[in-house]
């Protein structure tokens, strides 16, 4: 799978700009702030449907032009050749081969994606929600039925705690939580199951890598935590803990507090784990992520490195070189770098426009 073809129109700090990848590893470089990592979140928005840094699709628009943005990814996979257009301004439409897409989710496993980003330096370290980020855009790539069923369970959390505050602070009945609860637990055992088959297939799949990356001196464990792990046992923590949720007016279990804890020989990364170590986790798990994508699809995903490479000491990125064989790669940094010998094709980005 690769990407032949991206166009940009009034998208963020590009005007007109039309891009050719080669399918093998591409180079953007230039000063901070000329528009590279803009270059992989339209990629990332052609694969995922939405851009993993902008909370409102508008912010996507050229502030100058403020115009309709409109990035058109061509791309080519093992069977077929394809084309996402997205048409953004007060509203976002979507065309998949020319024809409009009725809901965003049709995009998902088109274009089949991992990505690098500085923010993925501090997963282990900060709270839950990267990493169940992380979790569900992998899997929604791969079962596009996913995000509709964890969206309908964080629409019906959002119903049940306001019925909670209902009851709270306008004395309302609590006999209505009985319905939210069945609703509650219909969703969130649906999205347990999906994130637990992945979560085995990660758990399984990181030893052996990490072991390679790590010259078998560091054994790593994942643990995935979860209120859901069985369905009549989270019924009954609702109402165990319906008391405490009408008092604070929020749920305070679910899929959606779900998370995962890493340990390296026997020992908890996000304690004991120094900055090195945090990559190399951060390293194992992304391969691992590609392998997944490429068990599951029969070719591998687009491996997008957002600034990421100074991240690595030298060490590192020959682990990574060496597990990216057939993949498309695009890569932005500041400084010009090779490290193919010349296979790959190099890109100057300044001030929104590339040559």
């Amino acid at each position: 799978m690769y990407i032949n073809k991206l166009l940009l129109t009034n998208f963020r700090n590009y005007n007109n700009q039309m891009i050719e990848f080669n399918n093998g590893i591409n180079i953007f470089y230039g000063d901070n702030a000329q528009g590279k990592t803009n270059i992989i979140e339209a990629i990332y928005l052609s694969s995922i449907g939405k851009s993993f840094r902008a909370k409102k699709d508008i912010e996507l628009v050229n502030i100058q032009n403020k115009e309709l943005a409109i990035i058109e990814t061509e791309f080519q996979k093992i069977d077929r050749k394809g084309k996402i257009k997205f048409e953004i301004n007060d509203k976002k439409n979507i065309y998949i081969n020319d024809v409009k897409a009725k809901k965003i989710s049709e995009v998902l496993g088109n274009i089949n994606i991992v990505l690098f980003s500085p923010d993925d330096i501090n997963l282990f370290k900060g709270g839950p929600i990267k990493r169940r980020k992380l979790l569900d855009v992998m899997i929604s790539q791969l079962r596009p039925a996913y995000i509709y069923n964890l969206n309908q369970y964080l629409k019906t959390i959002e119903q049940r705690n306001n019925y909670l505050r209902l009851i709270k602070y306008e004395n309302k009945s609590d006999d209505m939580l009985d319905v939210w609860d069945e609703k509650l637990t219909e969703y969130a055992e649906k999205v347990f199951n999906y994130r637990k088959e992945f979560m085995d297939i990660i758990k399984e799949k990181i030893i052996d890598i990490h072991k390679k990356i790590t010259q078998n001196n560091e054994i790593i464990e994942i643990n995935f935590i979860s209120d859901c792990l069985n369905k009549d046992e989270y019924v009954r923590n609702l109402r165990r803990d319906r008391e405490k949720d009408i008092s604070r007016g929020y749920t305070s279990r679910g899929v959606h507090r779900d998370d995962f804890i890493i340990y390296l020989n026997g020992r908890p990364l996000s304690i004991y784990g120094s900055q090195g170590q945090h990559r190399t986790v951060l390293l194992s798990l992304k391969i691992t992520e590609l392998n997944i994508i490429h068990e599951e699809i029969g070719e591998y995903p687009i491996l997008l490195l957002d600034d990421f490479m100074s991240e690595l000491d030298n060490k590192r990125r020959e682990s990574l070189l060496n597990n990216i064989d057939n993949t498309q790669v695009i890569i932005t940094c500041t400084e010009k770098m090779k490290v193919q010998k010349g296979k790959e094709k190099i890109f100057l980005v300044n001030n929104g426009k590339i040559y």
